[in-house]
């Protein structure tokens, strides 16, 4: 994840710049530079590389400027050179980024019919020939910024200075966390509280979608509608921790308001989005001539692969088979000559996901482990390994790990489809740029907690939950079911919507809550049937949907209106509002949210 600093100091602030984004290396990152107003000028050093190359440079060619942004980056677009590393900048404004530009296309087209002369290959250049752009035509940089968010769509965090101002500096968040730090005279930035350690303990976080202006005396924070508001001051914890909760009341909020950005990381690694192709790494195998994907996991990771399942079939035409991996190392199942097998685990240590790997391995199957940690045993004994970009994972009930498999698996089907021409060089275009909107997505549904206020009232009360889907909706019901049972206790059961008759309608009264997660799609027509099947017994129906809610034909005891998207991405943003109703619930009930009884963050004996 790229990392965003800095600081508006008493002296020269190079030094400190670097040492921030020091604390920031567990970010991972290709490159770093940083930017400085000299004299009236701006100034950078950028190099490739670690932080020691940049260091490097700056003692042969120091900056001595006392305001300035620093970024380490890991490339989304265009190569991870120096021509590309951050900050970006013209004669007037200099910007460092964290997060996609969905739109810097668009704009980059707008502006070079007016001139304007574009030197790398980055989303992140548009924003600053954008904001030069209002300069240009008089506006002061305040307004030029504000100006500039308006034509911005994405999910993105923001740092930007300016020729002439050396007491200026403005950030922008949305999607991307930020924090702002107080000094005595000074003023700081950072992507988390754990870069400004040193330099301060008082804190304050922006929300998605504020803004704000820093000056020496201090800040002024203004909302999406550009109304002042006001943030809370707090003092964090961060300087003798890797991680902390920010302004959060659990790690599991935290993380999954991380989603955003760890998402944008993890597709910026399998997907080209300036040219919208997958760009996938070699696995040492002919994705063509695969014969069958074997996926295999545990928990919450079988069901990001039952998601994948349903993509690689669909898109690549291809049969996949997939089992729990407690079940599929004891059947000494039978695999086929020129198999690919999939092995999915935050941990990279789940016990019973390794001996499977290892059976398939033996059984001359190519390996493939998707996992959060690049050093763990399952990395280390498969052929390829690729890694979600998610980050330190705190909250045992997996949050953003789970979407962040989701994102490799759907570059993984595309890329499976694209070798067996079972997608055409147009559809690919639409799959990819459907992907790299889900950040920008997830940041709105993660607006609205007020939705889950009736909802969570509901489950609280609850014995027994039911969960439906159809489709590529049927892992998420399951997850969701897993979720609430995870931290709230409550007993919850995930079905395929169409095995309502098959049983499972027998549990339904008035005191059971039906979750039915439910997308306008081609299956939709046939949900709403079970949904009158459920309202028919007195069900209490909770729809997740972007379908208005007089479409269910039938009272709802709750409603979370979703955003219109591509049926491929569709997974991914559906995890967002079964995780919060699990949270908020397990919240009002009041049990141990980030620790819940009996569970374990890695299971690693059988």
């Amino acid at each position: 994840m790229c990392g965003i600093v800095g600081i508006l100091g008493k002296s020269a602030v190079s030094t400190n710049l670097v040492e921030a984004l020091r604390r920031l290396e567990y970010r991972g990152y290709d490159s770093a530079g940083i930017a400085t107003v000299e004299a009236g000028s701006l100034a950078r050093r950028r190099a490739e590389g670690k932080l020691r190359n940049l260091e490097t440079r700056l003692l042969s060619d120091p900056l001595d400027g006392r305001t300035g942004i620093g970024h380490t980056r890991w490339a989304t677009h265009g190569r991870p050179i120096e021509r590309n590393a951050h900050p970006h900048m013209t004669a007037k404004v200099s910007v460092v980024h964290n997060g996609i530009i969905e739109n810097f296309r668009e704009l980059k087209a707008t502006l070079e019919a007016k001139g304007h002369r574009f030197e790398t290959d980055t989303d992140t250049e548009a924003v600053v020939h954008l904001i030069s752009d209002s300069l240009d035509r008089g506006l002061d940089p305040v307004a030029a910024v504000q100006e500039a968010l308006q034509h911005i769509k994405g999910a993105f965090a923001l740092g930007i200075i300016f020729a002439g101002y050396d007491d200026l500096m403005i950030a922008a968040r949305k999607g991307s966390p930020l924090a702002i730090g107080h000094g005595s005279g000074e003023m700081y930035l950072g992507s988390d509280a754990i870069a400004l350690a040193p330099f301060t303990d008082t804190i304050t976080y922006l929300e998605d979608g504020d803004w704000a202006v820093l000056r020496r005396s201090g800040v002024e924070i203004f909302d999406s509608e550009g109304a002042r508001v006001d943030r809370p001051v707090i003092n964090a914890v961060a300087s003798s921790l890797l991680v902390d909760k920010g302004n959060y009341r659990h790690f599991m909020l935290k993380e999954i308001h991380e989603q955003p950005e760890v998402i944008s990381h993890t597709l910026a690694s399998y997907l080209d989005m300036a040219n919208a192709r997958v760009a996938f790494p070699d696995l040492g195998v002919d994705l063509a001539k695969i014969s069958r994907v074997t996926i295999s996991a545990c928990g919450t990771a079988y069901y990001a692969g039952l998601v994948a399942k349903y993509w690689i079939e669909r898109f690549a035409r291809l049969p996949v088979d997939i089992d729990v991996a407690s079940e599929m190392r004891y059947r000494e199942t039978p695999l086929p000559k020129d198999g690919l097998a999939v092995f999915v685990s935050q941990s990279g240590e789940t016990a019973d996901t390794l001996a499977t790997l290892r059976y398939c391995k033996d059984n001359g199957q190519r390996i493939a482990s998707v996992v959060n940690v690049r050093s763990s045993t399952i990395a280390r004994e498969s052929h390829a390994v690729l890694p979600t970009l998610a980050g330190p994972e705190i909250g045992v009930a997996s949050t953003k790990a789970f979407t962040c498999q989701l994102s490799v698996l759907a570059g993984l089907a595309i890329a499976i489809a694209r070798a067996r021409n079972t997608i055409t060089p147009e559809e690919e275009t639409e799959l990819v740029t459907a992907l790299t909107e889900v950040p920008r997505h997830m940041a709105s549904l993660l607006h609205h907690d007020e939705n889950y206020l009736s909802i969570t009232d509901v489950l609280s009360k609850a014995r027994d939950v039911l969960y439906l889907g159809r489709g590529l909706s049927f892992p998420i019901a399951l997850e969701g079911a897993l979720k609430l049972k995870e931290i709230s206790y409550i007993h919850a059961e995930g079905y395929a919507a169409g095995e309502l008759k098959h049983g499972p309608i027998a549990l339904i009264d008035e005191t059971v809550p039906v979750i039915v997660v439910a997308p306008e799609d081609e299956l939709f027509e046939k949900t709403v049937s079970n949904l009158q099947e459920v309202a028919a017994r007195g069900g209490q129906i909770i729809l997740i949907s972007d379908a208005e809610p007089e479409k269910a034909g039938c009272k709802l005891a709750g409603h979370i209106q979703m955003p219109k998207v591509a049926p491929l991405v569709a997974p991914l943003l559906y995890a967002i509002p079964i995780q919060l109703i699990a949270y908020h619930t397990a919240v009002q009930i009041g049990t141990d949210v980030d620790q819940p009884r009996n569970l374990a963050k890695s299971v690693t004996v059988e």
